[in-house]
């Protein structure tokens, strides 16, 4: 696959787990009498990632997620060089995504940016449980962490053919059952630029967290099963790793 294609899969897949996870929050979880909850937006969030595997895992490894690409890359997985397009791609992404998000909710005559800040991630004051700095940081690092063992495990060469897709797809709904009441649940830089940049405020304030804590989650977890399961899988020929 060329570059341009592999950047334009991971836009569209980080486009759509923007749109699928955050709009589910937005426009369905507070919907009155029917509203999806907790585990409606969880859910939601792992299914985008489910379908755009299936969908785009064949073109660009659909990472749909900064931490994913580094992690990847720390677990020897990934080419450095390859990096800036992928990040671009999904930041981009997710901006699109938030924007029309954005423009369909304001359709309604009840939504409220002040209140509703887009499904954006934060701590303190922004922290939907209350839960500080700490907390946040913590918690986005370890299932950052968690998530790329989950995924390089199932990608291994020696697991069950053609489920990776389910088990990072439960795996990210597990992360948000865990994490939504601290953090909104990012484990995704990208995820959170989209949504933080539209409301701005207080989400943008707080957006470093959400680059720091994935990034170094995302980077311990590839190189912890690249340590402890270094002959597991093949190693890959990739110039520049």
């Amino acid at each position: 696959m060329s570059n341009v294609q592999k950047g334009l899969a991971e836009f569209i897949g980080t486009f759509w787990l923007v749109f699928g996870g955050c709009g589910s929050a937005v426009l369905a979880a507070a919907f009155p009498d029917v509203g999806i909850g907790l585990l409606g937006v969880s859910l939601a969030f792992g299914l985008t990632v489910v379908t755009m595997a299936y969908a785009i895992g064949h073109i660009s490894g659909c990472h749909l997620n900064p931490a994913v690409t580094v992690g990847l890359w720390a677990g020897g997985r990934f080419a450095a060089r390859d990096i800036p397009l992928y990040v671009a791609a999904q930041v981009l992404g997710a901006i699109v995504a938030a924007f029309l998000l954005y423009y369909v909710a304001s359709g309604a005559g009840s939504f409220d940016p002040a209140t509703n800040q887009l499904a954006s991630n934060g701590f303190g004051d922004a922290s939907p449980g209350k839960y500080d700095v700490w907390s946040g940081l913590i918690i986005e690092i370890l299932l950052t962490a968690f998530f790329l063992w989950i995924i390089m495990g199932s990608t291994d060469g020696r697991a069950p053919a053609g489920f990776a897709p389910l088990a990072i797809g439960l795996g990210l709904t597990l992360i948000h059952l865990i994490s939504i009441p601290v953090t909104n649940t990012s484990v995704n830089p990208a995820r959170s630029t989209g949504p933080a940049l539209v409301v701005g405020g207080i989400a943008l304030q707080q957006l470093w967290l959400f680059w720091v804590a994935p990034l170094i989650g995302g980077a311990l977890g590839g190189w912890l099963y690249r340590t402890i399961g270094a002959d597991s899988f093949p190693k890959p020929n990739i110039e520049g790793n």
